[in-house]
């Protein structure tokens, strides 16, 4: 049966079920709200107090008597023959907050939810995959989704209701009216559920494309023009608000300008990391960016952090300060790693999750923003005589109000501009804005701080590792890569088992979760990312090792590509494969480009036909939906423009590899040694005494060079 009729026929089907119009109430979970949440809780613990996770144990003192989503569980909801509450969210989410203080700290609600159903609390960061397939179900459902997600399944698992945030009074004729009818007409609900769960399964679906040729300009083109037509030339990121930064488009645009001189999507791409530092999206006091921008214009953020923006955008950043040499982005980078380092850093060397956009305002309740915005009268007190250039080049005004009398920062000039409008000194303007910058942040740091959510990710902490190597590319600063090397030793030491697996989660010195795709992905890309930044061979062994070893438990040996979960075992009712870019690129599409990589470094065949078998089997959907395959696209290029292979031998190799890297060269991989090396891409390369660079193409090499300007003249020719 085909999807869409599916999707139609579960929606007309749960409407005649529930009977009410609230089951298809689909709400964002990162709406403002006046209901502020508290923090402190009392009483007896339910059995989330046994969990790590910070989003869980926010939960340990609800009524609600929760439970983690593991075997046990699941076995007592088939033992008590109850349908099961699966309620996702995540620790910076706004509404889940509001959610939780509205119902499940309400003893009413929390009677009949713990009379009637086995209840799970699901961190959606720690437990992606059954984020992943509930997603998919409310999506089948109701046509979106969004977090807190909250679903009802039978005892076995299969869901039969869901939506995101319910008010209390929604959310108790939910649960009336489906502990109702599973008491009373159960096989109803039963054949909804097989249903909608053969719905799921059918959603990731990947047919092998067996086209010899599959890849070519003239679709490119296509697919490039298509892409253009969701893009906002004028403020940036995609037409529609809500706005993500969605690096992914970005790097791909930028990749693209460059190969084919497109200086319309190089605009475009200037023009959105102009406006998404120059906005509220930006913190323009502490650095880093915030999760979105509500509205088109990049000025109201939803203002918690993620760690994973944060790491994607310093790599967009750096290659665009690579290409353009524009001096705006190295300081984004800059200031971003800072507060980074500040906040977001433990002294292992892990990085955190993510900052709540809710802090405790005067009256010690939780309000959204309220850690980053300012009153005029706080910024008259604090800056003084300063005041009125700092509320000019801010707008402290009606285009920087945001409400309540709270003013977000917000540029709406470059500082050339600002300088030459208002007649000052470039140097002492600079030097009296950073100044101003200090001083605020000195005075919002007495403020009480956002949540912290410290667990470390195995995958956003590969992310954010790629992105201190990036920098470190771009801007040459010692400390990114001593930063980046703590954090992959981390990594190697703490969450790399004896036997070449992933754990996906660290909290407490404690390394727990198996690992999924989506940590072996974005491992594997930091290593070979590492080893061509040092040159280091056990770095690209050890990918090479974690390749073989998802390979091993995650590959479908069907279709070629990988499931998102491994082969030793799950209790999940549906084995989720992810192919869709979305704002973290799909653990596939990261997987197919390190399988391009690896396959050049070690001359690996299987490797190579794997990643372009990968690539080939998704390329007609990527001509129906180019904005979903952004970073498959990036792969596509590997295919239709030349490929380079650049191998540097020699004593002075590591000084030639840094000058390298610091020119934007999307379109090669870098091996290096300064003794004689059995890797392929370096055998027969080595001279005594003498450094040279090779320039390949599938092993063939063009004569070998001794200056860096002559090497990148061969690629760029």
């Amino acid at each position: 049966m085909d999807l869409k009729v599916i999707q139609f026929s579960l929606i007309r089907i749960a409407q005649i079920l529930l009977g009410f119009s609230i089951f298809i109430l689909v709400i964002n979970c990162n709406q403002k709200t006046d209901v502020l949440v508290q923090e402190e809780k009392k009483g007896k613990p339910n059995d989330l107090i046994k969990e790590t996770s910070p989003y869980l144990l926010q939960h340990a003192y609800n009524p609600v008597n929760w439970k983690a989503w593991n075997d046990e569980s699941l076995a007592l909801a088939k033992v008590q023959n109850k349908l099961i509450v699966i309620s996702v969210g995540y620790s910076a989410c706004h509404w889940c907050h509001v959610m939780e203080e509205e119902s499940f700290e309400n003893d009413s609600v929390a009677k009949l939810m713990n009379e009637k159903f086995i209840n799970i609390k699901v961190d959606r960061e720690e437990r992606p995959d059954v984020d992943q397939v509930y997603v998919n179900a409310v999506t089948l459902m109701t046509g979106s989704a969004g977090w807190p997600l909250n679903v009802i399944a039978l005892p076995d698992g299969k869901p039969v209701f869901g939506g995101t945030y319910f008010t209390k009074d929604q959310w108790l004729k939910v649960l009336e009216q489906t502990s109702s009818l599973y008491e009373t007409e159960p096989q109803k609900m039963i054949a909804y559920a097989e249903q909608l769960t053969e719905g799921v399964k059918k959603m990731d679906l990947i047919e092998v494309n067996n086209d010899e040729n599959p890849f070519k300009e003239s679709q490119l083109e296509n697919m490039v023009s298509n892409l253009k037509t969701n893009l906002d030339f004028e403020l940036g990121g995609q037409k529609t608000a809500p706005k993500f930064p969605m690096p992914s488009h970005l790097n791909f645009s930028l990749r693209y300008a460059y190969h084919y001189n497109d200086q319309q999507l190089l605009e475009y791409v200037t023009t959105s990391l102009d406006k998404m530092a120059n906005g509220g999206l930006y913190d323009q006091i502490g650095g880093g960016f915030s999760r979105y921008s509500v509205d088109d214009k990049w000025h109201v953020p939803h203002f918690e952090k993620m760690l994973y923006d944060n790491a994607q955008l310093v790599s967009t950043y750096a290659n665009a300060y690579k290409l353009t040499g524009n001096k705006y982005y190295k300081q984004i980078i800059t200031e971003t790693l800072n507060f980074i380092k500040n906040k977001m850093t433990s002294t292992e060397g892990t990085f955190y999750s993510s900052i709540d956009a809710d802090s405790k305002n005067e009256s010690d309740e939780l309000e959204e923003g309220i850690y980053y915005t300012w009153t005029k009268e706080e910024l008259k007190n604090i800056l003084k005589e300063d005041y009125e250039l700092f509320k000019q080049y801010y707008n402290v005004n009606n285009i920087g109000l945001w409400e309540k009398g709270h003013y977000i920062l917000y540029r709406i000039e470059s500082d050339s501009q600002f300088i030459e409008k208002n007649q000052l000194d470039p140097i002492q303007f600079s030097s009296k804005l950073s100044e101003l910058k200090k001083l605020l942040l000195a005075e919002r740091d007495k403020r009480k701080l956002p949540r912290l959510d410290d667990k470390a990710l195995t995958s956003w902490n590969a992310m954010m590792l790629n992105a201190y190597l990036d920098a470190y590319k771009a801007i040459g600063e010692n400390e990114y890569l001593q930063i980046a090397l703590k954090n992959a030793e981390f990594i190697r030491d703490k969450q790399l088992q004896n036997n070449g697996q992933l754990l996906h989660s660290y909290k407490d010195e404690i390394s727990s979760i198996d690992g999924f795709l989506e940590d072996y992905a974005h491992v594997i890309s930091a290593f070979i990312n590492l080893y061509q930044v040092t040159m280091d061979r056990s770095w690209l062994n050890l990918a090479k090792d974690v390749m073989d070893n998802s390979i091993k438990h995650f590959q479908n040996k069907e279709n070629s590509m990988f499931y998102f979960t491994s082969n030793n075992g799950s209790n999940l009712i549906a084995r989720k494969t992810e192919v869709y870019d979305n704002v973290i690129p799909s653990s596939n599409s990261v997987q197919a480009k390190n399988l391009f990589q690896l396959g050049l470094y070690f001359y690996d065949k299987e490797y190579s036909k794997l990643a372009r078998q990968m690539l080939s089997n998704v390329s007609n959907d990527i001509e129906k939906s180019p904005t979903a395959f952004t970073n498959w696209l990036n792969l596509y290029l590997n295919y239709v423009k030349p490929f380079y292979e650049v191998a540097i031998s020699g004593p002075e190799a590591k000084i030639k590899l840094k000058d390298i890297n610091t020119a934007y060269l999307p379109n090669i991989i870098v091996a290096g040694s300064t003794n004689d090396d059995d890797l392929p891409l370096l055998i027969n390369k080595f001279a005594e005494g003498n450094t040279s660079i090779f320039v390949c193409v599938n092993g063939t090499c063009k004569l070998p060079v001794q200056e860096v300007k002559m090497a990148i003249n061969q690629i760029n020719k």
